[in-house]
């Protein structure tokens, strides 16, 4: 009985779905119109509303073209450096499978201000102040010291030779190889970047809590797509958050998109228990509760339960304007392969996003050249 009632709840939660989408399409388009025009005319209405026409933008660093990029940039002059990242990065994730989250996360927030610059490295100094204590960064970025391990290899291999803009990118690749996600060559030739900017960081970087008009926006001012969002995110597959990222979600969305049925109740109950509503703030929970250390779909899987654990992530299946990324999570959850071709791809796009200022190629990841 309590089985035939849970079902007839979850249709009835589907449909009620399904209407508050075509309401909300019928309030901004005016009437019923064919599939595509409408979604076209609320997005752009939305982008609008957000203050974000696209003709407009004027972008400071995006995906540039990767013949300015490489794959035998360093064929010559460290033709060992790949082979060097690959061997820490096994040693790191031997030790420790969370090192691999790690990397990938460095990797995402650098290119994601300035460019794949390697200017989420640096240190604070005197005259410089850095990244690493941006919102989205202080008490969230780990993974430093294994960076300058892997730079102190590349330096006694080949001085001054290797970036660590490149080091990132190259050991993002091998992190989610080896953790059971997919490979992909990685093209290389980055500069290092002299200066950084701590106002950037807080601007730029995505947060837990955006919806998704917001989340778009980020992505188009960097030249990424909508596809490329929702694949990068997938990297969520893997990695743990902090109570502060996912407590709002868990004392009020989660009831709203989840299914709720036996192993969802479940699931919050955990959360719940680990997040309490006030304190506990550092306290840790994985992305995806199913496979939190194998890079794979189970992640999508979640979305499409309504169970995802930040805000952020489970818009995009649960938007109301979500139409083409919800078709995409849906794609990514049945269908593996399909999922890691396009982060492939996407993850090239997004190290081909370059500083377009001049650079260095630091000795210490941490301070820039004097």
């Amino acid at each position: 009985m309590l089985y035939i009632l849970a079902r007839t709840q979850k249709k009835k939660k589907k449909k009620e779905r399904k209407k508050l989408r075509t309401c909300a399409l019928m309030a901004v388009a005016g009437q019923c119109r064919q599939y595509q025009t409408t979604l076209s005319r609320l997005m752009m209405m939305m982008m609008m509303m957000a203050g974000l026409w696209l003709g407009s933008f004027v972008y400071v660093s995006r995906a540039q073209d990767p013949s300015q990029l490489s794959l035998d940039y360093y064929s010559k002059t460290c033709p060992d450096a790949q082979k060097v990242v690959r061997t820490e990065m096994e040693c790191a994730v031997k030790e420790d499978p969370r090192n691999a989250a790690a990397i990938l996360r460095l990797h995402f927030h650098d290119c994601f201000v300035q460019g794949c610059d390697g200017s989420v490295l640096l240190d604070d100094t005197a005259t410089l102040k850095g990244e690493k204590t941006a919102s989205q960064n202080v008490n969230s970025l780990i993974g430093f010291d294994l960076v300058d391990r892997i730079k102190n290899q590349l330096e006694s291999k080949c001085p001054g030779t290797v970036s660590c803009a490149d080091l990132l990118a190259v050991a993002a690749r091998d992190a989610t190889l080896l953790v059971g996600g997919p490979y992909w060559d990685v093209p290389v030739g980055r500069r290092d970047a002299k200066s950084t900017s701590l106002e950037l960081a807080d601007a730029d970087i995505p947060t837990p809590h955006q919806g998704l008009v917001a989340q778009m926006t980020k992505f188009l001012e960097k030249g990424l797509s909508v596809t490329d969002l929702v694949a990068l995110v997938g990297a969520h597959t893997i990695g743990m958050a902090r109570c502060t990222s996912f407590r709002e979600r868990i004392y009020g969305g989660f009831e709203l998109t989840s299914h709720l049925d036996l192993a969802s109740e479940a699931l919050l109950g955990k959360l719940r228990k680990t997040c309490p509503v006030s304190g506990g703030d550092d306290k840790l929970a994985a992305m995806d509760h199913v496979t939190p250390y194998l890079f794979d779909n189970a992640f999508y899987e979640s979305l499409v339960g309504g169970d995802g654990l930040l805000s952020s992530d489970q818009e995009l299946y649960s938007s109301l304007i979500g139409f083409d990324t919800a078709d995409l999570v849906k794609t990514y959850a049945s269908d593996a392969l399909a999922f890691f071709k396009q982060f492939s791809d996407s993850m090239v796009r997004m190290g081909n996003i370059t500083n377009p200022v001049g650079g260095e190629v630091r000795t210490n990841c941490r301070f820039i050249n004097t």
